[in-house]
């Protein structure tokens, strides 16, 4: 019994004097937005960088401070938090540390976030207070694996969902901090730390912690150990103790009295017993918390939908592991792999009865298009929001696979330049997904409609580029998973109110794995015009693939017309190659939409025609990535290679509209990684 008691005093005091040491995690820095030297702006990121370190002595914060200087263009916002378990003294120099290291590390960037075992910093030129962000994130896992084990696996979804509960219950303004610690077997335990930004709302903090959950099935899947950082939460597992359990004891409050019914000893020695009555009061005490932990999700989920929600079924912990971790895989999921329910998504589930009323019984006055997922609706919910509502045809496999990815990918994204999810609904053999309302339509509505294009100046056009082109960044590099969308299309560009883009349409997306940057499938799906040519013919995509669609769609943007059935040239050509072959006699301009003449400059048109034919070009090794892409939009300083001649184009099929899927089965094989 010394022996033990001796071993957990070590463990602490190790706890202890290693928190003194400050341990660098990760950084991120944004590349979209940056400042020049000795500028108003660097002079306020000084200023309120000393005001950071300053608070950073206060007993009274508890370990969060957040602040602003500066006025409009010039105003930048910043925060940091301290791990609840540190001292004053520990959280100080590391704050310190961090007020230095940062702008040595990102020196001219607007955005940046720094991340140490003990402390993280923050600033932005937008506002980042009390507000949800789960991007940039970072990722960091144990190498040692564990053999599958189910009770494991158990053992730490309660052991989080216990801390997380904690965590999001503290009131505003205070710390919203957990750690559990689960005995596992006789000599080993399961550690878990949780941790908000005390700013969060009880919602978002739940909503961000669950978030971080659910990435562990892609980064550390059956891992001793891993963590999630993410801007607003982070969170950690491992089997030592890697925080100073004596100060959480000493923060704690006192436990409420909650009846514990214990069923006698049985017969043993006296450390056997003893053992086993710590083993049931903590199983106790683990049944209540979970009893009160599923009851707040039921209700959170009823306050979103309806308080008249019907029981709709639920699905066990490991399918929706399951299902992660099928998302990560770089081909397709087979019939039976998409069967069952996607309702632990951490997603709002809206009952069939309010879409009906919402959509009017899905009437045809209210349908906004068809797809080969099924037919979407316009509807206005209760509270007078509207939204719009995507239909699973009964009779389409495809659209099948098309609901679970949407579900599980965008279920996990959050950036103004993606559509967003608000919910779905699964009853009665329905397969609904509800997302927010699009005013302004597709892209290819405004873009190519008889006068529509009229609503499309220049400066609107560019505006549209550059934010599509932040969108597919996010989705390539910026997002806690590598995204290739495989559709990106003007259709499946939606705007809203304020013309600003949102790219649609997840169900053609896959993911990739941290070392994989491209992969092949035999089963090829896309819409003509817009599939680079190794997709077309081979089946091989990556991120480079993304890149041809995305030049494809600038030069569309640009001139107005149609890549399918480009009818301009008389010599047959596509739209890729007149406008390579324009831009090379110096003749560029001629690509441009006429009704861009008064609105235009002729230098940022001439630079946009340039940056879409380095997207094209034939060999994906030759393209851009789109964080250059963004940098050469940004930058008239950034001298752009020459462009090869677009010598091949899946767009000159004939009989083929610009919405249909094509699909064929090769002999390919079906999945190819390499190393980055």
């Amino acid at each position: 019994m010394f022996a033990l008691k001796f071993s957990i005093f070590l463990l602490s005091f190790a706890a202890l004097t290693e928190a003194q040491e400050i341990f660098f995690l990760d950084h991120k820095c944004s590349n979209t937005t940056t400042f020049v030297r000795n500028s108003p702006y660097e002079a306020n990121l000084n200023i309120l960088l000393s005001s950071l370190a300053g608070n950073a002595t206060r007993n009274d914060i508890n370990g969060f401070y957040n602040a602003s200087t500066g006025h409009d263009v010039y105003e930048v916002y910043g925060l940091f938090l301290c791990r609840g378990d540190v001292s004053v003294e520990v959280c100080r120099e590391c704050v310190n540390l961090a007020r230095n290291d940062v702008v040595q590390r990102c020196p001219i960037q607007k955005e940046a976030i720094i991340w140490y075992d003990q402390c993280f910093l923050r600033y932005s030129n937008s506002n980042i207070f009390s507000s949800l962000s789960q991007t940039p994130a970072a990722y960091m896992f144990n190498t040692q694996k564990l053999t599958v084990d189910v009770e494991f696996n158990k053992l730490l979804v309660n052991t989080i969902s216990d801390a997380v509960t904690v965590a999001a219950s503290a009131p505003s303004g205070e710390k919203k901090l957990a750690t559990k610690k689960e005995i596992y077997t006789w000599r080993e335990s399961l550690y878990v730390l949780v941790q908000c930004t005390p700013d969060l709302s009880k919602y978002d903090c739940n909503k961000c912690l669950v978030l971080a959950n659910l990435s562990i099935s892609v980064c550390c899947n059956n891992n001793l150990g891993g963590r999630v950082l993410f801007p607003s939460c982070n969170f950690r597992y491992g089997n030592y103790s890697f925080y100073n359990e004596a100060a959480v004891v000493a923060m704690s409050p006192p436990p409420l009295s909650t009846p514990v019914v214990l069923l006698p000893p049985s017969p043993g020695p006296l450390g056997d017993r003893s053992k086993s009555m710590w083993i049931k009061v903590g199983a106790g005490l683990s049944t209540v918390i979970a009893v009160l932990f599923f009851s707040a999700c039921i209700y959170t989920m009823r306050r979103r939908t309806n308080p008249r929600t019907e029981e709709i079924g639920n699905i066990q912990e490991d399918q929706l592991q399951n299902w992660a971790g099928r998302a990560t895989v770089g081909d397709d999921y087979s019939d039976k792999e998409i069967q069952g329910d996607v309702t632990s998504l951490d997603l709002p589930l809206i009952r069939l009865d309010v879409i009906h009323e919402a959509t009017k019984q899905f009437s045809d006055e209210n349908k906004l298009g068809q797809g080969g997922f099924g037919p979407v609706y316009r509807g206005t919910l209760e509270d007078g929001k509207e939204v719009a509502v995507k239909r699973l045809s009964r009779t389409s496999g495809q659209g099948q696979r098309e609901f679970l990815n949407e579900v599980v990918l965008i279920a996990r994204l959050q950036h103004r330049n993606l559509v967003r999810l608000l919910g779905c609904c699964l009853e009665k053999n329905e397969k609904l997904l509800i997302y927010e309302y699009m005013p302004n339509k597709s892209l290819d509505v405004i873009l190519f409609g008889s006068s529509n294009g009229v609503l499309l100046d220049w400066q609107r056009r560019l505006s549209i580029i550059n934010g599509i082109a932040r969108g597919l960044l996010y989705l390539h590099e910026d997002s806690r998973l590598r995204i290739i969308h495989r559709d990106l299309k003007t259709s499946n560009i939606l705007l809203d109110y304020e013309m600003n883009p949102k790219i649609s349409d997840f169900g053609m997306a896959r993911i990739f794995g941290g070392n994989q940057i491209e992969a092949n499938t035999n089963r090829i799906v896309g819409t003509y015009g817009y599939m680079a040519p190794e997709y077309a013919m081979t089946g091989l995509f990556s991120v480079k693939s993304d890149v041809f669609s995305f030049g494809v769609l600038l030069l569309e943007i640009i001139s107005g017309e149609k890549n399918i059935g480009f009818h301009l040239s008389e010599e047959g050509e596509s739209l890729l190659t007149f406008a390579w072959k324009l831009w090379s006699n110096g003749r560029g301009l001629e690509l441009m939409d006429p009704m861009l003449e008064k609105s235009s400059v002729a230098t940022e048109v001439l630079r946009c025609i340039h940056i879409g034919l380095l997207c094209v070009q034939e060999d994906p090794a030759d393209r851009p990535t789109m964080s250059s892409v963004l940098h050469m939009l940004a930058s008239d300083a950034i001298t752009l290679p020459i462009p090869k001649q677009p010598v091949f184009s899946i767009g000159g099929f004939e009989g083929q509209s610009s919405n249909q899927e094509v699909c064929f089965i090769n002999e390919l094989t079906n999945f190819v990684s390499s190393p980055r």
